[in-house]
């Protein structure tokens, strides 16, 4: 087959070399052909060396690699990618585990296919595309997951009507492109069960990147009375309340966040008083509680930065958010932070946290750094893939 050509601008090919599976607008010095948004091109070097194959889009990243490699983009080649996103996950122990059935089985740059992101609940796996490119072969990626699981999973649900790119002017209603999950939809994490609504929910329906952290989170919460910030589903409450809290405060601004929240810790925990849920902004939640009042809170805030044109905004976002707690938390107290936001690295984050505990004055050891579960790895070409940032520290 052929495909329209990018034409590199001297050394511009070097990023490549490194397997960076990017190439931006900027590196660009002609395109032979008239390639549309979603299409495969081929990018060569200034020399008409030939570097890679991927999708083309329209903006600041123009081209996604998916092979550095000269190969044809069949389904074998999908199919193929995905198996071997399946057998790092089983060899993880995270596929295949008889106490948990949900899991991330592509995470984008990080297994080769930038642009795809399929979670899996259950029977039922959840495919969104973040580019023009991955939408078009969406038919194709949910038959090979299929194929893949081997029965294991029956449903592919789509999910992309809030991912792809505004202006690309595509038809990505999301729905069922195989079965279609009847009744009440639950998975399993660690043993505890929880409702997924992967039509209208956020992200794929739920955190799935948090699994390890919210394991750490249980072994801290003993005698603890906890409060989970931005609960969405309320994942790290039900962990908090298996590991004997005290009392467990869930607060999000969604309503509907915390209809879910409430009936995953009834379905864990049922007619548990220790529990209870507020629908109210986490800033004038934090305002309004007295001091002392909780000993364990986690701050999990949605992305305050999608973009770096935001950045200086975002990192004064999360010292103030970092700054509340610190006044607020009981001597003793242990508070998980985090940052889920790509455009704000480690270092940033980790700034933007020591400001806000510099601001407080108090005594704040790091018991812990942490990051995205294994179920979501990154690339070792491509740092930009680590994009949650966490840290566990322990507040005098």
């Amino acid at each position: 087959m052929d495909y329209a050509r990018i034409i590199l601008k001297p050394k511009k090919e070097e990023s490549l070399l490194r397997f960076h599976p990017w190439v931006f607008s900027g590196a660009i010095q002609n395109i032979i052909g008239t390639p549309k948004e979603g299409d495969l091109v081929e990018v060569y070097t200034c020399n008409k060396e030939y570097c890679a194959i991927g999708h083309y889009q329209i903006g600041s990243i123009a081209v996604r690699i998916l092979s550095f490699e000269k190969q044809p983009l069949v389904y074998e080649f999908w199919r193929d990618k995905i198996a071997k996103a399946y057998q790092m996950r089983v060899a993880l122990g995270i596929a295949d585990n008889s106490h948990t059935n949900t899991f991330r089985l592509v995470h984008g740059e990080g297994d080769s296919l930038p642009g795809l992101i399929v979670d899996v609940y259950g029977e039922t796996a959840v495919l969104q595309a973040h580019s023009v490119g991955m939408h078009y072969i969406r038919q194709d990626l949910a038959k090979a997951i299929v194929e893949v699981m081997n029965g294991k999973v029956k449903n592919v649900f789509y999910k992309s009507e809030a991912t792809l790119p505004f202006k690309a002017n595509v038809d990505a209603q999301d729905g069922y492109l195989i079965g279609d999950c009847q009744g009440e939809c639950l998975a399993t994490e660690n043993d505890l069960k929880f409702h997924v609504d992967w039509l209208k929910g956020q992200k794929t329906g739920f955190f799935v990147d948090q699994r390890e952290n919210r394991a750490l989170l249980e072994r801290y919460s003993k005698g603890r009375s906890v409060l989970n910030m931005f609960c969405y589903t309320g994942g790290f409450s039900f962990y908090a309340m298996r590991g004997g809290a005290s009392l467990v405060h869930s607060v999000d601004s969604s309503a509907k966040a915390i209809e879910l929240t409430n009936q995953n810790v009834e379905l864990n925990f049922p007619g548990d008083k220790r529990h209870q849920a507020f629908a109210t902004d986490a800033f004038k939640y934090l305002d309004d509680i007295k001091k002392d009042e909780y000993d364990l809170i986690i701050l999990d805030p949605p992305a305050f930065a999608k973009h770096r044109d935001v950045l200086r905004n975002a990192l004064q976002g999360y010292k103030k958010l970092n700054a509340k707690a610190f006044e607020k938390i009981k001597s003793g107290g242990i508070l998980f932070t985090f940052s889920c936001s790509q455009a704000v690295n480690k270092e940033q984050f980790r700034l933007a946290v020591f400001s806000a505990a510099a601001m407080s004055g108090r005594n704040v050891r790091i018991l812990h750094q942490l990051t995205q579960c294994a179920d979501h790895p990154i690339n070792i070409y491509h740092p930009e893939g680590e994009y949650l940032k966490g840290l566990v520290l322990y507040v005098e």
